[in-house]
Formats: structure tokens, sequence, C-alpha cells
């Protein structure tokens, strides 16, 4: 993640357009790849500071920035869960792409006046002519999604503030915090390759399951005939219901385990834990009569589990 943007360009929160623009242009000359040939340090610093004038050299971007809605990546989130193959939603931030796909900050400054005649004969950088070329940024978002999305799979559209939308295909039995990355959806490459997009996977909240490594838990209701008789109920599973048998005599509280119909983790699947809860049937005389003959002739003995 990069840092600061106003510490990596060394101006203050306050500083001008213009202020902001010398400082880069000082930094640029004398952190450029081509200046400081096989210097790795330089060449990271080189990015942090290109990265920061993306940010600070735009003022929609530094905004944006200021108040908190992107982050110094220009990062912002998606949300996916609920909205269908073309739900994607919108984050809290702007997207890091500026209008049209430029690269923003870029377009504010003429580099042939800051690296001219510097490097290879004057030629500027990024062109295939000669000089400094350099990949895109690679940019990253966070997607959320449902747990059905990660145990099925699922395609998912997000879009970002510019207009762009990217189809996220999520992989069978993907894990929460796993990243997706999409080649070449990134920022735009200067005489080289584009960046890359890389999508984190947020795995929201269940209504009805609740996760518990691979496992997945759940109250499961079950009418006191077949409590008491045995029987078949549905079971709502991640992928469908099923029909599960109930032995006779269940008590509530009861756990009966559905092999391999639970989430993935380390690559394999667990099992749907449901914990029974007994519902009993209303206005039911016959019922209630019961009962009270039961509690008249003494305590009634629990089932025998």
């Amino acid at each position: 993640m990069a840092g600061d943007p106003y510490k990596e360009l060394g101006v203050a929160r306050g500083a001008s357009q213009d202020e902001i623009k010398k400082a880069f242009r000082k930094l640029a000359k004398e952190l450029h790849p081509d200046k400081n040939p096989g210097n790795k340090d330089t060449d990271e610093r080189f990015k942090r500071v290109t990265a920061a004038f993306d940010i600070l050299g735009d003022k929609d971007k530094r905004t944006k920035f200021d108040r908190g809605e992107i982050d110094a990546d220009g990062r912002e989130q998606f949300r996916g869960y609920g909205g269908g193959a073309a739900g994607g939603g919108r984050g809290p931030g702007q997207s890091p792409f500026g209008q049209g796909g430029q690269r923003g900050g870029f377009e504010n400054i003429d580099l042939d006046e800051i690296f001219g005649g510097m490097f290879s004969g004057g030629a500027r950088p990024g062109t295939r002519g000669g000089g400094f070329a350099a990949k895109g940024q690679d940019v990253r978002a966070t997607l959320e999604i449902g747990l059905e999305d990660s145990i099925s799979g699922a395609t998912r559209r997000i879009q970002f503030s510019d207009g762009r939308t990217l189809d996220v295909a999520i992989p069978k039995g993907a894990g929460d915090g796993q990243t997706i990355r999409l080649k070449g959806q990134g920022m735009p490459g200067r005489g080289a390759e584009n960046g890359d997009a890389l999508i984190e996977l947020k795995l929201m909240p269940h209504p009805i399951f609740t996760r518990d490594g691979a496992d997945l838990t759940m109250d499961q209701p079950v009418p006191l005939y077949d409590a008491v008789l045995g029987g078949k109920v549905p079971v709502r599973t991640p992928e469908g219901t099923v029909s599960m048998t109930i032995p006779a005599g269940s008590s509530s509280g009861k756990v009966l385990r559905l092999k391999g119909r639970g989430a993935y983790a380390n690559g394999k699947r667990g099992d749907l834990l449901a914990k029974l809860m007994i519902v009993l049937p209303e206005d039911d005389m016959a019922l209630t009569k019961l009962a009270q003959k039961a509690r008249d002739e003494g305590p009634i003995r629990p089932f025998r589990d």
C-alpha cells in the first residue's frame, strides 16, 4: 500500500498545485530509473512518488483523498452481495481511473518538460522510441460476495465511477480475503503493458448460516409430532433444499450433521450442522389435553437421545 502522498512528495497538506508540481519534478529527476540504473531503492521510491502525484496532481482526486473518500492507492470498495450477475455496487470512494481511462495527474504536467533531454537522447519516457518505459500500476478494489457465490462460484460485475465495468469470475470454493487478478485492467502503461486489477473478495455474513471454519451451523425448525414420532423435514442448504431424517424422540437442541454441505476452507468442504428447534402446533386441543393429562399424572420423563 502506498504511503501518505503528501509525505512522499515532501509537501504540506495546504500546498498549492504549483508547489506539488514542482516537488514532483524535483524528485522525479533525482529518482528516475534511467539516472539510477540497478538501484532498487530509488526505483521503489520513484514508483511511490509517481503514485503520490497521481493522487495530488489531480484536483478531483486530491479533494477525494483529503475527504477520506479514496486511500493513497486510489482504492474504492464495491458491494456485490445480493446484486445478481449485474449487481455490482459502489464503494465510499471514487475510481482510481481518470476520465476516459486516462491516468490521473499526468495530464496536468508536460513530462517532456521534466525529462526532455535527460535520457536516451531526449526521448519522452514511456515512448517506444527510447527512454523510460514503465508498466502501468496495479489497482485494488474489494468485492463483497454472498456465501452461496463463494461455494458454487458466480460472475459478478463491478462498475468504476468513470463508467468502466469489469466482470469478475468468482471461482467455486472461493475464500474470504482471496484476491483475483484481472490482467491488463489496471492503470495504463507508458510504452509498456497496462497494470492489473486486484479484486479482493470479502465474504458477507449470512442471515441463516453461521460459519465455523469450513462448517456451517443453523437453527432448524421441527414440528412437534416429527420430533416425537420421527420423520423427514425440508432443510435449506447453500445449494438448495434437501430432505433430512429426524429420529423419533428428538429434543430441542439436538444437532444433526449433513456431510459435505458446509463451506470451504483450505480447499476442503465442511459439513452443515442443523440444531433442532421444536415448534408447537397452534390451537391443538388434542395436544393440550394430552399435556394436561400428563401433568396431572406426574412429571414427564425426557426423551432419550
